[in-house]
């Protein structure tokens, strides 16, 4: 008698990034219009207003600076959102995971799986910006297709990151601690609204914490086509982040779910 084989690993990856995929794109309209209107705004507010008293950065209009920058941050807050009230909800409310569990998914599965679904859904507002900016004459480099690609891996930075803060949380409302102490922080510190070598060198120093930092430098590197040796820095940041924290994320959240 011939038994059944379980669904190999990828298969089961990609069993729960596909289920979030369909109930993202449900509402589609309302989830993938914001991406293009925020960048909009953002520069209107901030790049043509304050663009007119700082005139030039490192001779680099302002407006095309910040342009460079603000590609970041959409990934890293739609991460954050995701991996925090929307992995909560499905953990504690709707009871999602219980049923998922209970087939051949494990909990390892489950979570690659979320982490690479805050990834493409990074990639994708990215993509949103940098179509926005593009036409608009901001980002003329080929290069900056790239920075797409830096998307996808700055949301998987802070997926895994907001994993590991709600494996802490008992109380929805305690990710206000995080966004406002931590996220808030990482975009003001991140050298997207400002260059970082303007602050204190200790806070300069200090400010390398913070993940987007390193997302940043990379997507300013595609935009204007100068890449230096510091680079690599950034990319074995990234990748060792997502691993490190990605690993404890699951292994606290392994804990919950089976207790």
């Amino acid at each position: 008698m011939n038994k059944i084989q379980p669904p190999s690993f990828s298969n089961r990856v990609y069993s729960v990034w596909y289920r979030h995929i369909l109930v993202y794109v449900k509402n589609i309209f309302s989830n993938g219009i914001p991406p293009f209107l925020e960048p909009l705004l953002f520069l209107a507010g901030v790049g043509i207003g304050l663009g007119g008293f700082v005139g030039e950065i490192n001779g680099i209009a302002y407006v095309t600076f910040l342009a460079s920058g603000i590609i970041a941050p959409p990934a890293m807050f739609t991460a954050a959102y995701e991996c925090t009230f929307g992995t909560f909800i499905r953990l504690e409310f709707d009871k999602v995971y219980d049923g998922m569990i209970a087939s051949s998914i494990t909990v390892d599965d489950l979570f690659i799986g979320e982490i690479l679904f805050a990834g493409t859904k990074g990639l994708f507002f990215s993509s949103a910006v940098l179509a926005v900016l593009s036409s608009f004459g901001l980002i003329e480099s080929p290069m900056a297709i790239f920075t797409v690609f830096v998307g996808f891996f700055t949301a998987m930075m802070f997926a895994a990151l907001s994993l590991l803060v709600t494996s802490f949380v008992n109380n929805i409302n305690h990710f206000n601690f995080y966004f406002t102490g931590f996220i808030t922080p990482t975009f003001f510190l991140s050298g997207i609204v400002f260059p970082l070598n303007t602050l204190p060198k200790f806070v300069e120093i200090f400010a390398l914490i913070f993940p987007l930092v390193h997302s940043v430098n990379l997507m300013r590197a595609f935009c204007f086509n100068k890449f230096e040796l510091s680079l690599i820095g950034d990319v074995l940041y990234i990748i060792t982040f997502v691993l490190a924290i990605g690993f404890l994320a699951i292994l606290r959240l392994r804990q919950k779910i089976i207790t």
